[in-house]
């Protein structure tokens, strides 16, 4: 099921995978390059219901108006508010999850909208090549309950480039920044998906 909701930065769009009996949401923001459409967002979708996880893909105002460049953090985050009452509406607790520049949407909003943990995947901690921009105090400022999936070659942040903080971190042998892995890797595109989806339920498990 599919709605439109609107927002102070435009109408987004929210795409739900329901569990039969959920027990938890999962609201998943995309990236500033690419849509719900990304490998890791449609294999939690496909995944989680399955395990009493709704997930809910949401598209930004700025996608759902067919733009190709993503607005300010600030206009993301403004976005992010106005779809929250709609994930929120069941009374579950909800889990606040994004891929890269949704990640940090997820981490800068959590408490203020009263997440019960965030999601970030492939946190882009700093602009590639660019290690002293870094990115960490929005992660580490999340407040709440985090899992950090990331590539293990991801040029935004390799694994063991994290500070060492209050969250926790599955890294994804050879991935990059979409968790993409090369065809000479010793685990396939498949593998390594089953990571990042064995991953989060674990975790959304250690949560209920």
């Amino acid at each position: 099921m599919t709605e439109t909701i609107a927002t102070e930065a435009g109408d987004a769009r929210v795409t739900w995978h329901r569990a039969k009996e959920p027990e938890l949401v999962l609201a998943v923001g995309h990236g500033a390059g690419g849509g719900i459409e990304a490998r890791d967002l449609q294999a939690l979708a496909a995944v989680l219901p399955g395990h009493g996880v709704s997930v809910a893909l949401v598209e930004q105002p700025w996608r759902v108006a067919g733009k190709k460049v993503a607005p300010a953090p600030r206009t993301l985050d403004v976005g992010w508010r106005g779809i929250w009452p709609a994930v929120a509406r069941s009374g579950l607790p909800v889990i606040s999850g994004g891929r890269s520049a949704g990640a940090r949407v997820a981490c800068r909003t959590a408490t203020e909208l009263g997440a019960r943990a965030v999601l970030a995947l492939g946190f882009p901690l700093h602009p590639p090549g660019k290690p002293e921009k870094s990115r960490a105090g929005e992660l580490l400022g999340a407040g709440v309950p985090t899992l950090v999936v990331q590539g293990g070659n991801d040029p935004f942040g390799r694994p063991e480039e994290f500070p060492e903080g209050d969250y926790d971190l599955v890294p994804v042998p050879y991935g990059d920044h979409g968790l993409a892995v090369p065809k000479r890797a010793e685990l396939t595109q498949e593998q390594a998906l089953e990571v990042v989806t064995d991953a989060v339920l674990r975790w959304t498990g250690s949560l209920e």
